[in-house]
């Protein structure tokens, strides 16, 4: 149907929702009519009020030539949601029977001529969540033929059998028919045509209907094969599952289990998607598979193809690593995805796999990239599509000044994986192997990352393992439905349960991670991802789902222990540093054990945050201690915002604590993004690694379901929100950004922020207190960090409990003002939002200090014992964060020279160089 072909990007990739799609019955009478007819179109075995509603609504499109794939809508349609909306709004007539009846001419309704066939279905006034019927298309013109056997269009026929072919048409008809473009049989003057014919080998069979006395004719094409002989073969050594591609030559691999044989179509050899025993698969028994291999494929070309298994479900490969899509294609723009071949329409249905030929491989330019230790993390959740309007991963790249000055050192991105249409979070997968076209080429990605890299940031793939949507080819090779995407899988399906272990969080459709099929599948991904890309990990999403325990998840379970703790080595046998992060939110008991067992966890912090900076009580944050959680390694992700709570700033502007204050309002823009820098305060600098959700830096102020039309409703939660890069303009917000940027370069460069020895006094609802100690420290070193902070909306004195007597500086105040502390319980009164960070060390150089030089780069930055830099230069000046000279060097370097600092601190430092071009300076973190 039309509306399903235009829609299916914005609603599949946005709801979950239960299907209520009814099959219903059409009749229409007269049932041959021409398009100037009246004709009355009635339906039965609709139920109404499953839809909730009383009034039946007639959605109709049409198609103006034999050969039209493309429908055109009728103007009366109205709005998807809202049918009423039209002019005329078309309503079925109750008939008081269980029947609806509604009477039309077809050239008058449509407002034009030359109608071929019209579309139609029946649907409640808001048509969403499928409260329709299926779709119904039927001829227009009184001459109508319609081939009664063989009913599918592909035939099975044992060799040396007869196929039976009957065709029936409604007025008298000389029909003929060919067999692989010869013709084999004529009958003159009937309406009803049989023959038999004997199969010997593959054809395409065409049967034509001429009106007797005229030369209007119609016709239907069908292919019938031999019975596949499956030949017995192991699948040859070292080809993995899906595509091996060497040259010219492919290898194609399908894990199928229980299957009886399997065909390769594609654009391919002549192929052209027909079924052909030529493209027959051989099988591996032993091994459950089936395999193909195709030499002297055209060089530089593009590959599309799919597999036929058991000659009835047409798929693309599981593991593909692009998809062409019917639904999806014709939105990607070709800035976005260049070159992006035409979907083959009219010749299959569903996704399509597609490869090229003779692609040179990327050379990755960074080559030497050192991880953020994990206790320095400092990461950035980005959705591409509402991060830039061009929703790109160049987009982004385009960004990365921002974020570098930021302090970002990571960036996690939302899934990037094949998912339902093109509007969406990407938690609705259906290829987990394929990388989503519409934020682009698989070179840009790896541009994206490579340029990560050269600025000391790791990328972490945000990626979804519990579910798979009704694409997969896994779930439709083993459903209840032959293949559809809305049924349910069959025992038989060695990937999916028939049954979801978790009907609390139900997502799609549930993956089996207790399968050794499943765990292959799962293990291949993460390799693929960190070997193909060059990630640095994973960010696992709803882990707690990774079980066939029943239950809601939150109880202990030692299975998804064991079953997470399997795929973790398996990751670490890969890569042996890359994150595993988990969106686990199981018992502290289990979470401890997989935090030592190497992997990371989210804590989610977002409600006492925002307790806090709406100045509420029951704002007790101290769980973003990884030492409130009883354990010795900083492994808690935590977070004031992710991609799945309300923003900070929406609630402070719309719920703030409201004090009638003529001077002090929450709820006023320039004083609620001052509470963010607040909760900042208080944020960053309790050691651990952290995140923040993309714009929290300036205060983002949208909610989380807020619709496009700018109405707040929990359905929009996942809609594209408002991209809001003039922020920048507004200084309150850049202020937000300039705080954050302070605390991230005290977090990563003074080693105090990485101590384990830190108290938090967060209990109270209006003063809170941060205390660090790094017994360590030598020299100029912080030894003491005090952090006081008034999250009330009244005026407070606090007792600071320093440390120890002397001189304190306040390391956010860029003209280095200290106090001297005589008494260290002498109160000390902080203005509502007021907060201090006082060491007792000065730090002067503010994140104005550093000069940005765009002439050259110093890497790897970070860096441990050694940098290089990409130019020739003569003198190169290193600065500590005091503005020191710390280390220089003289003479004519060449670019790529190691330049020796092993025996420098960790911290953040200037580099300066001079060359022929003159001066120029850029920051290096050494870890």
């Amino acid at each position: 149907m039309k509306k399903f072909t235009l829609l299916f990007m914005f609603f599949l990739g946005l709801i979950m929702s239960n299907a209520q799609q009814q099959n219903a019955t059409f009749t229409i009478t007269p049932s041959a009519f021409n398009e100037d007819d009246e004709i009355t179109i009635t339906v039965s075995g609709v139920d109404l009020s499953a839809w909730g509603t009383t009034d039946l609504y007639l959605w109709a499109w049409y198609f103006d030539s034999p050969t039209a794939t493309a429908a055109i809508n009728s103007p009366n349609n109205g709005d998807w949601t809202d049918s009423s909306n039209s002019a005329q709004p078309q309503v079925f007539t109750d008939n008081g029977n269980g029947t609806y009846s509604i009477t039309l001419t077809p050239t008058t309704f449509y407002g034009t001529t030359g109608i071929d066939r019209i579309g139609m279905l029946a649907k409640a006034q808001d048509g969403t969540g499928d409260n329709k019927t299926q779709d119904n298309v039927v001829n227009v013109g009184i001459f109508q033929l319609t081939l009664d056997a063989p009913t599918e269009s592909v035939s099975i026929i044992d060799n040396g059998n007869d196929l039976t072919i009957t065709a029936t048409s409604t007025v008298n008809a000389d029909f003929e028919l060919f067999a692989n473009g010869a013709s084999v049989d004529t009958q003159a003057n009937i309406t009803n045509y049989t023959t038999n014919y004997t199969i010997t080998e593959g054809v395409d069979f065409e049967l034509v209907a001429t009106e007797t006395g005229t030369t209007n004719s119609l016709s239907e094409t069908f292919s019938a094969i031999t019975t596949p002989v499956v030949t017995e073969v192991p699948v040859p050594a070292g080809m993995k599952d899906g595509l091996n591609l060497d040259g010219t030559s492919a290898t194609f691999v399908l894990y199928a289990p229980g299957k009886n044989y399997v065909h390769l179509k594609g654009n391919f050899n002549n192929n052209d998607w027909t079924l052909d025993n030529t493209y027959l698969l051989n099988k591996d028994s032993a091994q459950d598979r089936f395999w193909i291999t195709l030499d002297n494929l055209t060089n530089n070309a593009n590959i599309l193809y799919q597999y036929v298994v058991d000659a009835s479900i047409s798929v693309a490969d599981p593991y593909s690593t692009l998809i062409l899509s019917e639904f999806n294609d014709s939105f990607i723009d070709n800035v976005t995805f260049p070159d992006l071949p035409s979907y083959p329409t009219g010749k299959t249905n569903d996704a399509v796999s597609w490869f090229k030929t003779g692609e040179a491989p990327y050379i990755w330019q960074t080559t030497g990239f050192q991880r953020p230790e994990v206790t320095d993390l400092v990461i950035y959740e980005l959705l591409i599509r509402d991060f830039d309007n061009l929703h790109s991963f160049d987009a982004v790249k385009a960004r990365l000044d921002y974020l570098e000055d930021l302090g970002v050192n990571a960036i996690e991105l939302m899934p990037v994986s094949e998912f339902d249409g093109n509007i969406s979070w990407g938690y609705n997968p259906s290829f987990h192997m394929a990388l989503d076209k519409y934020y682009g080429t698989p070179t840009a990605f790896k541009q994206f990352i490579d340029e990560c890299h050269a600025r000391g940031i790791a990328v972490i793939l945000d990626v979804v393992y519990n579910h798979a949507t009704g694409q997969n080819p896994y779930y439709r090779m083993w459903n209840d439905c032959n293949g559809c995407y809305n049924g349910q899988a069959t025992a038989e399906n060695p990937i999916f349960r028939e049954t979801d272990s978790n009907p609390t969080f139900s997502f799609f459709n549930d993956i089996d991670h207790e399968s050794q099929a499943t765990e292959d599948y799962i293990d291949r991904l993460n390799e693929y991802w960190l070997t193909e890309y060059n990630i640095d990990g994973f960010r696992f999403d709803f882990t707690k789902g990774f079980t066939n325990t029943i239950g809601d998840g939150g109880s202990f379970d030692q299975s998804r222990i064991d079953i997470l703790t399997r795929m973790n080595t398996a990751i670490q046998a890969v890569d042996a540093d890359a994150y595993v992060i988990l969106e686990h939110f199981a018992p502290n008991s289990e979470e401890t054990i997989l935090i030592n067992e190497g992997m990371l966890v989210w804590g989610n912090s977002n409600f006492n945050y925002n307790q806090a900076t709406m100045g509420y009580g029951d704002s007790n944050f101290q769980s973003v201690s990884y030492l409130s959680r009883g354990w010795t390694t900083p492994s808690n992700i935590s977070y004031m915002e992710s991609h799945d709570e309300e923003r900070l700033m929406y609630k402070n502007i719309q719920f703030g604590n409201d004090t009638n204050s003529p001077t002090y309002d929450i709820t006023e823009l320039s004083t609620a993004l001052d509470r963010v820098e607040l909760a900042g305060a208080f944020y960053f600098t309790i050691p651990g690694p952290k995140m923040i959700w993309q714009f929290g830096e300036l205060g983002y102020g949208f909610s989380i379901n807020r619709c496009e039309d700018g109405s707040i409703d929990d359905g929009c939660r996942t809609n594209p929100k408002p991209i809001r890069w003039d922020y920048l303009n507004v200084t309150d917000r850049t202020d937000v950004y300039d705080v954050y940027t302070k605390l991230i370069d005290l977090k990563l460069n003074e080693k105090i922020f990485a101590t384990n020895d830190f108290a938090l006094s967060l209990s109270s609802t209006t003063s809170k207190k941060i205390q660090l100690t790094d017994a360590s420290a030598t020299g100029d070193e912080i030894e003491y960090v005090t952090i006081i902070g008034n999250f009330g909306v009244s005026t407070i004195s606090i007792n600071p409990t320093f440390q120890e007597t002397g001189t304190w500086y306040d390391l956010l105040d860029e003209a280095g003002s200290s106090i001297e502390v005589t008494d260290v319980n002498a109160v000390i009164s902080l203005q509502p939002g007021e907060f201090k960070i006082y060491a007792n060390q000065q730090r002067s150089l503010s994140t104005q200090d550093f000069i940005k030089g765009n002439s050259f780069n110093a890497y790897p930055n970070p860096a441990k014992t050694t940098f290089s830099i990409d130019e020739s230069v003569q003198k190169v000046f290193v600065y500590n964060i005091t503005g020191s000279l710390a280390k220089k060097f003289e003479g004519n370097f060449e670019p790529g020279t190691n330049f020796e600092i092993g025996e420098l601190a960790r911290g953040l430092y200037l580099v300066q160089i001079q060359n022929e071009k003159g001066i120029a300076s850029t920051k290096l973190s050494l870890r």
